[in-house]
């Protein structure tokens, strides 16, 4: 398998044919030109850059709620949040480093769109099927460090179902299944660098990735862990507040609690609820041993 990043990608804006550029700069590249069956990997950067999707700097905050569907975890001014595409990240994605200081940059607003935009047109240049990931920086709640995910894809295998096959000692793999597309965006950054100036990578050598996939596996979002899969929906602290919002009646009032202190957020919820004094206190005692947890096992690492 051959990665490499070609250079001459150049400053991306809303006035750029991202498509031209990219085919251009791997031509020019000693492995070129663009052949089908190739994966290119492309940052979500230049994708939101070329989309036009910036703000002010200023906006930061209203940005980053903007973009967020429900919190995860928050931390003083850290929050992780589930974004408006499900995307569990630091910020929703919110990122101010390879921009202009004055502004920041939101993720894709539909990644899976954006990679099968570049898809077909990259497609039709090379005269094959050309696989696109839209890739994007994360953390992990259990492990240090960042790596790059697919958080947009098309025309690429997401998934590596093992399930079903024999390993070498006769043991028969039950749960087994790659994350093929993470896979291959954490190797494509490997040659793209974070400050080498080349957002664009191609993987040659894994055509039997590349093409039309089966129905219920198109994009990235195809991956994303929602509902009753989702084990980490919510921080240790934010999970008793989640319970206690629930078990009281107001669910809604989750959103608004979950930045407060433990002892604010409990006097919100005894003022909107009729509790005597004992359950109060439990109250109370909850949200503050649940406070205490959350602070005694980290801050949760992610922010890009």
């Amino acid at each position: 398998m051959l990665l490499f990043a070609p250079d001459g990608i150049g400053e991306v804006d809303a006035s750029t044919d991202l498509v031209s550029v990219i085919i251009t700069a791997v031509a020019n590249h000693e492995h070129g030109p663009l052949r089908p069956g190739d994966i290119v990997v492309v940052t979500s950067k230049v994708v939101s850059k070329a989309e036009n999707r910036s703000a002010s700097a200023l906006d930061r905050e209203s940005a980053i709620a903007a973009e967020s569907q429900a919190v995860v975890a928050q931390r003083g001014n850290l929050r992780i949040v589930r974004t408006q595409t499900g995307l569990i990240l630091a910020a929703a994605g919110v990122d101010n480093s390879n921009v202009d200081p004055s502004r920041i940059l939101l993720l894709p607003r539909d990644p899976d769109a954006s990679a099968q935009r570049l898809a077909n047109d990259l497609s039709r240049a090379a005269g094959g099927d050309v696989g696109v990931i839209v890739s994007d920086t994360a953390g992990r709640p259990w492990r240090l460090g960042q790596t790059d995910h697919a958080i947009g894809a098309a025309g690429v295998r997401m998934l590596e179902p093992y399930a079903g096959q024999v390993d070498p000692y006769g043991n028969e793999l039950a749960v087994t299944t790659m994350a093929v597309a993470d896979e291959l965006a954490a190797a494509a950054d490997l040659v793209k660098g974070k400050l080498a100036g080349r957002p664009v990578a191609v993987i040659r050598g894994r055509g039997d990735l590349v093409g039309t996939q089966p129905a219920g596996r198109l994009g990235a979002n195809a991956i994303v862990r929602s509902g009753r899969e989702d084990l980490f929906s919510h921080g240790s602290r934010e999970a008793v507040l989640a319970a206690l919002c629930r078990s009281l009646g107001m669910p809604e009032a989750y959103e608004h609690l979950v930045g407060l202190s433990a002892t604010e957020a409990a006097e919100v919820l005894l003022h909107r609820s009729v509790l005597g004094e004992e359950a109060s206190q439990l109250v109370r005692d909850l949200l503050a041993a649940a406070t205490a947890l959350g602070e005694q096992n980290g801050t949760p690492e992610g922010q890009a």
